[in-house]
């Protein structure tokens, strides 16, 4: 069996939140708390939940932009979860990040080519003539043309944007790419465009990706396994076909009930949740789900459920499944 690409165990991220004069800590935020998953080479996990759930804040840890507060983080065999900034700099080349907002991403200051050309000045790899081909064959490889280099990020349109933030992930080689929520700021059209490049570059170059979405349709189009997160914790982990065929968990069930299908001749049964979200300062005892789950029993207010292996490769943290 390969090495994983990408090993998260148990990762938890509490913040604190601090009151009066003094800034005391009178609690908590949980907003990952204890997440486990793998990602092998040339897989997409598509991580997926409602917003608040702490999808992004699972990328920043794993990329080690926020520290963890427990739990490990394995990259291609190596532990990073504790290492300083100099010794996780030969690692930052092996990891990038797309952001949601293409725009807010990008230096207004700096053109195009120097965007892209930036990882590669920073981490010294190739210099003067060679940096400027290399920079204009990842514009091709994203599908601009290398003339947009001298172009400045408001020249550009939504999608072109995101295909240069694509570039400059792709620039030192990574073996793992997290997207978070990179094509939900993209028209739609403009976002099947995006999806499709990156499926493509995958194939390509074999990258890994952590997937962030709460599109399902865009997640069932690009990922191979989905995550299903719930109150800082994975709830449901399946293959996409098992996962959107047999959902186990009833929060995947109320989240693929809401799905749209284009068929207007075809009536898929609503599953609407009642009430909010818990607080994340203060989540319910036992299932953080009870609060809200049409099959709720006693069991479930007090015990939280572990995520269990129900078939190989189908974990799902529920007692209505052992």
């Amino acid at each position: 069996m390969p090495e994983p690409v990408l090993e998260v165990r148990d990762l938890k991220k509490h913040f604190p939140v601090k009151k009066g004069l003094l800034r005391r800590t009178v609690g908590h935020v949980y907003a990952v708390d204890g997440v486990s998953f793998s990602i092998g080479e040339g897989e997409t996990l598509g991580l997926v939940g409602e917003s608040g759930c702490g999808k992004s804040t699972v990328a920043r840890t794993v990329l080690r932009l926020i520290e963890p507060t427990a739990g490990s983080i394995r990259l291609a065999g190596h532990d990073i979860t504790h290492l300083g900034n100099a010794e996780m700099r030969p690692h930052r080349r092996e990891m990038q990040i797309i952001f949601q907002d293409p725009f807010a991403s990008l230096d207004p200051r700096m053109s195009a080519g120097d965007i892209v050309a930036e990882p590669l000045m920073v981490h010294g790899m190739v210099n003067g003539k060679e940096r400027a081909e290399r920079v204009a064959a990842l514009f091709q490889q994203v599908g601009l043309q290398p003339a947009q280099m001298r172009g400045y990020p408001h020249e550009f349109s939504g999608g072109q944007r995101q295909r240069i933030c694509i570039a400059r992930a792709l620039a030192l080689n990574p073996k793992l790419i997290v997207g978070d929520e990179p094509v939900s700021a993209l028209d739609v059209s403009i976002q099947a465009q995006v999806i499709n490049l990156m499926v493509s570059l995958q194939r390509e170059k074999r990258l890994s990706y952590l997937f962030i979405a709460h599109d399902l349709a865009v997640v069932e189009h690009i990922s191979h396994r989905i995550a299903v997160m719930y109150l800082g914790r994975i709830v449901e982990t399946a293959d996409k076909e098992t996962l959107f065929r047999r959902p186990l968990h009833p929060y995947t069930e109320a989240l693929l009930s809401a799905v749209p299908i284009p068929d207007p001749k075809i009536k898929r049964k609503k599953r609407v949740l009642q009430g909010d979200v818990p607080s994340p300062v203060n989540p319910p005892p036992g299932c953080a789900f009870h609060t809200r789950c049409p099959y709720v029993m006693a069991r479930c207010k007090q015990e939280a459920p572990m995520l269990k292996e129900i078939s190989p490769g189908n974990l799902v943290a529920c007692h209505l499944h052992g």
